[in-house]
């Protein structure tokens, strides 16, 4: 089985697939005739005398200069050249990749006018593990993420950089050394190779595939910490969020109920005196859904985007190139600062989680430690998920809300997507790292209620923190502690489902 470029509906597992070369991805009969189809409107129209945005005209504030044919070649070699301005540290190369990847099933759909020679060069570097360098910072999320895919594209000339395991080298060297030659690029190449969201698009797709187990595990440590604080699983039953009937939520409720199914610590307390759990607790559901379906409205519209033609102009026929926005990254910059702002409140609530477990209250001594006093136990370690919190609360400004003009006003709203993006994937990292502690702090909570045992799945990832954490009973460094849980929820190692 394999996936036809330009044909096919690529979906968020798909694309992670050919990322991963699990799915082959392919050029079909099909794509191609639609790839030369497009490119012989644009030579038909690059030889006429009628200016043809983007075709036999300069670019932006010059889009009523015309240019010659003889020009043509000169003009798209300098619009890769004098956009790739970049700066900052480079993005993963696994977003790199997705680029390319996303940029290759764009192009296909026949309506951006490049030859087939470019496509077939982006696959080769595909094949070839050769996969550009691009600064992070530099798109402002409107004319498409100009810069960033100037860079990714530079090596198709000759210029820009390639990874080569974690170290740089130069474009020019690796083309050599594979045996290929720069190519020259024809009349609307250029502009149909920079116009675009993939920069975007990527890092929503990079962010989606991690969320997407977050929010599993966000509900596996908050399940683990109720087992911990012996709290009740009333809130979780299914009458009650029949009634308010958010998906998340139900989803939420559901998974909760199965996280305690068999579970001889919630047995064992059944019949106790406590009226309610604070919020933290019993309103899972509720904040863990509201994330879900934020979660949900990005993956929809992500895939909307990676199905969709976002360059510019977009060429329709050998007499007409319609010029628009499609390359405008609003759709998914407004979803990506909402998300944000889901992921931050899974953070949010963890942390209070945390602070619950230290209290000392229904059985559990304070700090989680009997030897308090003399020892601190685990006081310190929620100070680093205050911080982080603070941290994602810092990072949950909205991008999307601000605009500034650029191209000397003729792009005078752009979307800021690509920092929206980048944002919501520092939040997640700072996720993985609160979480970590949590589950830490849900694990030494758990055995202050032993001999009860918990149901079969929250066993499974207790067992899985003691096998890398041993108990505390008395102070020691717990930063190994730490980072040997975030390693394993990097890994994505616990059990969720």
């Amino acid at each position: 089985m394999s996936f036809n470029y330009g044909v096919d509906h690529l979906t968020l597992e798909k694309v992670n697939a050919i990322a991963d070369g699990s799915l082959q991805a392919v050029l079909s009969p099909e794509a191609i005739a639609k790839i030369n189809a497009s490119r012989h409107n644009v030579d038909v129209m690059a030889a006429s005398d009628k200016a043809i945005y983007g075709i036999n005209t300069g670019f932006g504030p010059l889009c009523d200069t015309q240019i010659s044919p003889a020009e043509t070649h000169l003009l798209q070699k300098n619009l890769l050249i004098t956009h790739a301005v970049g700066v900052g540290e480079p993005i993963a190369k696994s977003i790199s990749k997705l680029m390319l990847i996303t940029k290759v099933h764009a192009l296909s759909q026949g309506f951006s006018g490049i030859r087939l020679e470019v496509v077939e060069r982006m696959l080769t570097f595909i094949a070839l593990d050769l996969i550009p360098v691009v600064p992070e910072q530099g798109s402002v999320g409107a004319s498409g993420d100009l810069a960033p895919l100037s860079h990714l594209f530079l090596p198709l000339i000759g210029e820009g950089e390639f990874w080569q395991g974690d170290s740089i080298i130069s474009a020019a060297d690796a083309l050599k050394a594979n045996g290929l030659a720069p190519l020259e690029l024809h009349a609307k190449e250029g502009l149909a190779l920079i116009n675009g969201t993939q920069f975007i698009l990527s890092h929503a797709i990079t962010a989606l595939t991690k969320m997407g187990y977050l929010l599993d595990l966000a509900d596996m440590a908050g399940a683990m910490s109720i087992e911990g604080m012996q709290g009740s699983q009333s809130p979780f039953r299914a009458e009650l969020h029949e009634i308010r009937p958010f998906a998340g939520n139900i989803e939420v409720a559901a998974r909760m109920r199965s996280f305690f199914a068999g579970s001889e610590n919630m047995a064992s307390h059944a019949d106790c005196d406590r009226v309610q759990d604070p919020y933290s607790l019993r309103c899972i559901p509720q904040v863990h859904g509201a994330s879900r379906n934020a979660y949900n409205h990005l993956k929809e519209l992500a895939e909307i985007e990676m199905n969709s033609v976002t360059d510019n102009p977009i060429v329709i026929s050998e007499q007409e190139a319609i010029s628009g926005g499609g390359f405008h990254g609003q759709p998914l910059a407004m979803v990506l600062d909402y998300t944000s702002i889901a992921a931050a409140e899974l953070g949010n609530i963890a942390d209070r989680r945390c602070y619950l477990l230290l209290e000392g209250l229904h059985g559990l001594p304070r700090l989680l430690t009997t030897s308090g006093g003399l020892n601190s136990g685990m006081m310190i370690p929620q100070y680093v998920t205050a911080a982080l919190v603070t941290e994602n609360k810092s990072l949950c400004f909205p991008p999307s809300a601000d605009s500034v003009p650029t191209s000397m006003g003729q792009e005078d709203h752009v979307s800021m997507g690509s920092i929206s993006g980048r944002k919501l994937n520092q939040i997640l990292g700072n996720l993985e790292k609160i979480f970590a502690i949590e589950l830490m702090y849900a694990a030494q909570a758990i055995d202050f209620r032993r001999p009860n045992r918990c149901s079969e799945i929250i066993e499974i990832n207790h067992a899985l923190i003691r096998a890398k954490v041993a108990k505390l009973e008395e102070d020691r460094l717990l930063k190994p502690d730490i980072d040997a849980i975030i390693a394993l929820v990097k890994a994505q190692a616990f059990i969720v489902k």
